[in-house]
């Protein structure tokens, strides 16, 4: 595929699209305490960000029981919506980047692990309720990196996978875009290293939102 092939760009959005992965990090801590188990570092939480909030947290605490996952999952919500009163930055770049992609005729997706109330309070916060042909919470769907988000979203632009484009940060977005049998960008700045991110062999590895902007805009 040449870039200028694709018709169809789906992004994750926590470290993909929004710089909000410190936030999640420190709400995951304050859920662990108030729920009394022990801390993971940092490091272990950023490799489970991009799972939906369920799955994420018994990635973390596999013994944990029914009863104290709705715990668990009540705490981080309490603390990460109090934090996010004022909405998480998108990076730099994306807002431009975005804006010509919509004027030069790309389908845009998002397909994330956040739930679908937490997708929607953030669209809202940057005017974005309607920006996207279809979004995709990960409360609604299968969590990744099972590829049914993707394959949802697929049918509803009636794009076919070589044409779509995931774009994310973390090795779940990646291998969800194998699954599904399309090609990925891996974005070095989110939650896990671009190191990791390259053992999917994504398209595409970029330090900055533009880049994949210029990237799309080459000759074909």
């Amino acid at each position: 595929m040449r870039p200028s092939d694709y018709k169809l760009l789906i992004f994750d959005w926590d470290g993909t699209l929004a710089d909000s992965i410190g936030r999640i990090v420190e709400a995951m801590h304050v859920a662990s305490e108030r729920s009394g188990f022990q801390l993971r570092d940092d490091l272990a939480v950023k490799g489970i960000i991009g799972l939906g909030l369920p799955e994420a947290i018994r990635t973390l605490y596999p013994d944990i029981s029914d009863s104290e996952l709705i715990a668990f999952r009540e705490h981080y919500a309490d603390h990460y919506i109090a934090s996010e009163a004022v909405p998480s930055p998108l990076f730099e770049g994306v807002v431009e980047s975005m804006q010509a992609f919509r004027a030069e005729g790309y389908h845009l997706a998002v397909a994330t692990g956040k739930a679908r109330r937490g997708l929607d309070r953030v669209l809202n916060a940057h005017g974005w309720a309607d920006y996207f042909d279809i979004t995709r919470a990960a409360d609604e769907t299968a969590s990744k990196p099972h590829p049914l988000m993707l394959e949802q979203i697929l049918a509803h632009c009636e794009v076919r996978p070589e044409q779509a484009l995931m774009v994310g940060d973390s090795s779940f977005d990646l291998q969800m875009a194998r699954n599904a049998g399309m090609d990925s960008v891996a974005v070095s700045y989110g939650a896990q290293s671009i190191e990791s991110l390259k053992l999917f062999e994504p398209r595409l590895a970029i330090d900055h939102f533009s880049e994949l902007h210029a990237w799309l805009s080459q000759p074909a």
